[in-house]
């Protein structure tokens, strides 16, 4: 047999999958190719230029919460349809096409979970369910989830990622943020801290609301971070925005929030802060 012979087993070289996707994609942000199992294995950020996509909000509870410690609270509220409002398509069936596509009821999550060994209340909210939305439910489900960590005195954490109010349900949805502006006022009153950390994007009314009332504000990079976004705001001033304006480095500049986090830094930022914050918090309530 000769030295270059061509009887060993082969290795099988698969180019496409069946469906006709390759496994490599193209970084929206530095162009540069990817595969998907090495953006998966990096906490959704691109290797390359360390571009931070969405994460859904199982594997946002996955990254922050300690292993097998998050127990997911005030389940089976599902938003209904009051208006009867059409844009299109009802609301109701963009309810039902919602939850499919999401396999959730809503637009965010909450529970207790321990992060670096310390309880917490937590919330993560689902850009998967109609673009993050806050409707009647999602504002119900914060805001209980805001009076049990005033109840039980624990530090709350928010993970925010929304394209603002739900406007299928006009009223009802901007109601939402004064209801859970007033919770977070009696938990402040309670001296319990709360960390909001907002992702990319975070606008609307969540920005307007929850998401800005926070003790500590922490911020992914490069994360849209508005009430308007930019083209209404410069269709409004009739000229552009700075460069770099309503994005997360733009706001830490400016001391709209406190820290940028990286995503594979974000669990042990927040576990320094919850471990420095903790220990005045709890000699204030002993």
């Amino acid at each position: 047999m000769g030295l270059f012979s061509r009887n060993k087993t082969k290795i099988k070289i698969t180019s496409t999958k069946k469906d006709g996707f390759s496994g490599w994609l193209k970084c929206t942000h530095c162009s540069e190719l990817i595969h998907a199992n090495e953006l998966e294995g990096n906490n959704n950020c691109c290797p390359k230029c360390n571009y931070h996509y969405r994460l859904s909000a199982d594997d946002r509870i996955n990254l922050l919460a300690d292993s097998d410690t998050f127990c997911e609270l005030f389940q089976g509220l599902e938003a209904v349809d009051a208006l009867d409002f059409r844009d299109g398509v009802p609301y109701s069936q963009r309810l039902e096409g919602a939850k499919k596509k999401s396999g959730r009821e809503e637009a965010c999550v909450v529970g207790t979970c321990q992060i670096h060994g310390i309880q917490v209340a937590l919330g993560v909210m689902d850009f998967g369910f109609m673009g993050g939305s806050m409707g009647s439910v999602v504002g119900e489900k914060l805001t209980r989830l805001i009076e049990h960590a005033t109840a039980k005195r624990l530090p709350l954490i928010i993970v925010s990622i929304s394209g603002g109010a739900r406007m299928q349900e006009s009223i009802f949805s901007l109601m939402q943020m004064a209801k859970t502006s007033a919770a977070l006022a009696r938990l402040q009153e309670r001296k319990v801290p709360y960390i909001s950390v907002l992702t990319n994007p975070t606008t609307g009314g969540v920005t307007a609301s929850f998401a800005s009332l926070g003790d500590i504000i922490i911020a992914e990079p490069n994360a849209l971070i508005c009430f308007a976004g930019p083209r209404v705001i410069e269709q409004i001033l009739g000229k552009p925005l700075p460069e770099g304006a309503q994005q997360s480095e733009f706001l830490l500049k400016h001391g709209l929030i406190d820290i940028i986090a990286p995503r594979h830094e974000l669990k042990n930022t927040l576990g320094n802060i919850l471990d420095y914050v903790s220990v005045s918090f709890w000699r204030k309530s002993a």
